[in-house]
């Protein structure tokens, strides 16, 4: 690795963008791969995304757009991953270029619906990518607010130190702070549990449950967060650290979270193909969902709340009798 790697972004969302507006704020130069050619010429002569986070101010001087994975993944030394899970093999589909001696970055908080692991896993074992070159990029942050350049913080894991130290000086500014750990799967497994949580509160929100069984719905998804992590990956972690309760925190109660307002649609009533038809962004927590039962399933971790939105997501079940069973589950 170079001393000054050259960081590319792959994925054209809301989260995408707004990783490249931060990287921006360091960098002479950012690659960026998205799908959509016409999104690249308006990003080219106006500066901002016309599809999402459209309110980001983009420096085009400094961006190396492409619309080719083959060209990115080759011209770059760290690749930060973007695209939502449910998308990764179709767009990993593509390459034809070698991800050997690469740096790998996920900023995808779900989980490859395919494989069933989480992102970091699905490269180590599907790619051979080391361990050492897998980081995660993680919250509590929303896009919107990055875009309006609001004091937020994020988390970059990884088990070499000075990698996730080169990706932190690049994200930060005065308006976002940085710090890293060491706890790659942990993280990574909390920013892909937190939007079930998230959908869980919507879900309460949508039937009208108030502030006070928020308050006791969070309480109980942080400590159930900790259990299932600690089953799938022991180590020494403080589950406060803003990485696990912050993000659980922000997706839960934020009017941002689109898995808290897709589990707030299907607490209203709407099915979960008409949420998501209706929704023009992915929302995480609904892949995660399924796989997270059934890592649970084979772990033996105790999960009361995965349990009910599962049911009610893909075992079609009343939304309002499951959560009546939840509550006298919960403490």
């Amino acid at each position: 690795m170079s001393k000054q790697p050259k960081i590319a972004v792959l994925g054209g969302g809301s989260w995408a963008t707004a990783i490249v507006k931060m990287l921006t704020e360091n960098l002479d130069i950012v690659g960026w791969y998205m799908r959509n050619e016409q999104a690249i010429e308006h990003i080219k002569k106006n500066g901002h995304n016309p599809n999402y986070l459209s309110a980001a101010e983009l420096d085009a001087t400094k961006l190396d757009l492409s619309n080719d994975i083959n060209t990115t993944v080759e011209n770059y030394d760290i690749l930060i991953f973007a695209i939502p899970s449910a998308f990764l093999m179709s767009e990993l589909e593509k390459l034809n270029k070698s991800l050997e001696g690469k740096i790998i970055f996920s900023a995808i908080k779900g989980i490859v619906p395919e494989t069933g692991l989480i992102i970091g896993e699905h490269f180590n074992v599907e790619y051979n990518i080391p361990l050492e070159n897998i980081g995660v990029i993680t919250g509590p942050c929303h896009a919107e607010e990055v875009a309006m350049e609001r004091l937020s913080y994020l988390t970059i894991a990884c088990q070499d130190e000075n990698k996730a130290k080169i990706i932190a000086d690049s994200l930060e500014s005065w308006y976002i702070k940085t710090k890293i750990s060491d706890d790659i799967i942990g993280t990574e497994y909390a920013a892909m549990l937190k939007n079930i949580y998230a959908i869980a509160a919507g879900i309460a929100h949508g039937l009208g449950y108030g502030d006070n069984f928020q308050a006791v719905l969070m309480s109980n998804s942080i400590r159930e967060m900790k259990r299932f992590i600690k089953k799938v990956h022991k180590m020494k972690r403080n589950i406060n650290n803003s990485a696990y309760l912050g993000d659980l925190l922000v997706t839960g109660y934020s009017s941002f979270s689109r898995n808290r307002l897709f589990g707030n649609m299907v607490g209203k009533g709407y099915t979960v193909k008409s949420a998501q038809l209706e929704m023009s962004m992915i929302a995480e927590g609904y892949y995660a969902a399924k796989s997270a039962f059934k890592i649970k399933e084979e772990n033996g971790a105790n999960t009361p709340i995965i349990d009910a939105v599962y049911s009610i997501l893909y075992n079609h079940k009343d939304a309002k009798k499951e959560f009546n069973k939840l509550t006298d589950k919960l403490d």
